[in-house]
């Protein structure tokens, strides 16, 4: 890797910090605005305003850092941003203030990570197929955070969830503020256009799956713990089976470089969504069955780990130069923000108008689609093998 070791930590602290707060959140968030008195479809929309951010915040902070050449003062500001919006819920839980703090938390909280990857990849270079080494940490702070919250709340009411949350966010503002600058981009790229790169016939299938991915996480994010507690789960059980398939997640991020070096970034993909239909289908299926679920959490090192290295590989290798932070926007944009969104808003519903399960066999059904379009329009988008 062609960075010093005090880069390399720098760079890991953000990781550890933002998917810590992630940690802290996404499990819990369900539960804690539940414990408001709001129902399914309410929570659903929450959570859909969250991720929705993502599909406008990313862009507007992507073009504004590329543009301006200040990509580490965008993401400063989003970090601070995103902590002083949290924060406002120490004050209050109305369902008013609930929606300004999710749209403006998002808003500052999804400046963040599209340009860090950018930069991140900027200080890597040609080692860029090593970003998951760095990334990993993100997953650490993540099982941390979600061990540690889960065993908090078996003793604690679930209304302190925002001060655990707070900690991790600001542990995120001290992070980018230590952080290096990231490198310059060179004049030969400014040119470039983001939509013709994006439209192109190879790249933009590639996207659709972004989204659909993406969308089937939705129900996970949004209900995967109340379906636990549903079905009979502490907290404290909650909290250890989302760690399950984050400590999966360590060991593939650590493995990624070999693995992307020996089988492609296509092949990679594939298996990536084929573990995601089947994790979905067992989650639905067999939800009583402790061992099933386990395993099924397992499966998250392919669904998020292997996916999202090869997602942000291929973006690094579509959008070079000046384009990076908006293409990582994109892809954000399209997966987390839209997908997300869209993933969380419906599954709101059917949990009303069906049964729980059936959120997650509509996940299942999106990423058999998208593997399907994997299958037959992603191959000559980059190759698939790349030198060290």
């Amino acid at each position: 890797m062609p960075a010093t070791r005090g880069l390399y930590f720098r760079l890991s602290a953000y990781y550890f910090f933002h998917f810590g707060a992630l940690g802290a959140l996404m499990p819990y968030w369900g539960p804690f605005l539940s414990a408001q008195g709001l129902r399914e479809e309410t929570i659903g929309i929450l959570l859909a305003a969250l991720l929705g951010t993502k599909i406008v915040a990313p862009y507007v902070w992507g073009w504004l850092a590329d543009h301006s050449g200040q990509r580490m003062g965008v993401i400063r500001a989003g970090a601070l941003g995103a902590f002083l919006m949290f924060a406002l819920l120490l004050a209050d839980t109305s369902l008013l203030l609930l929606v300004v703090v999710m749209l403006g938390f998002g808003f500052f909280w999804n400046a963040i990570l599209p340009q860090f990857e950018a930069a991140t990849l900027t200080h890597l270079d040609r080692a860029d197929h090593r970003y998951s080494l760095v990334r990993v940490w993100g997953s650490i702070g993540f099982i941390i955070a979600v061990i540690g919250v889960g065993e908090a709340l078996e003793t604690q009411a679930i209304s302190e969830l925002p001060v655990y949350v707070l900690l991790f966010l600001a542990g995120t503002v001290v992070a980018v503020a230590l952080a290096p600058e990231s490198g310059r981009t060179s004049a030969s790229d400014r040119k470039q256009s983001v939509r013709k790169v994006l439209f192109d016939r190879k790249v933009f299938p590639l996207f659709a799956i972004f989204f659909l991915m993406e969308a089937s996480h939705g129900p996970y994010y949004a209900f995967f713990s109340l379906f636990l507690e549903d079905n009979g789960y502490s907290p404290s059980l909650v909290g250890r089976l989302w760690a399950t398939g984050v400590i999966a997640e360590v060991g593939v991020f650590l493995l990624m470089p070999r693995m992307l070096m020996r089988f492609g970034a296509r092949q990679l993909l594939l298996f990536s969504l084929g573990a995601a239909t089947l994790r979905w289908l067992l989650t639905a299926l067999f939800i009583d069955k402790l061992p099933v679920i386990l395993f099924a959490q397992t499966l998250h090192l392919a669904s998020f780990g292997i996916y999202h290295a090869i997602a942000v590989y291929y973006v690094h290798r579509i959008f070079t130069g000046r384009l990076q932070g908006r293409g990582q926007a994109l892809y954000s944009s399209f997966g987390f923000g839209a997908g997300g969104a869209a993933g969380s808003l419906v599954s709101g519903f059917i949990w009303t108008a069906f049964q729980p399960a059936a959120i997650f066999i509509s996940a299942a059904l999106m990423t058999a689609v998208a593997f399907m379009l994997a299958l037959r329009r992603v191959d000559d988008v980059l190759p698939e093998r790349q030198s060290q």
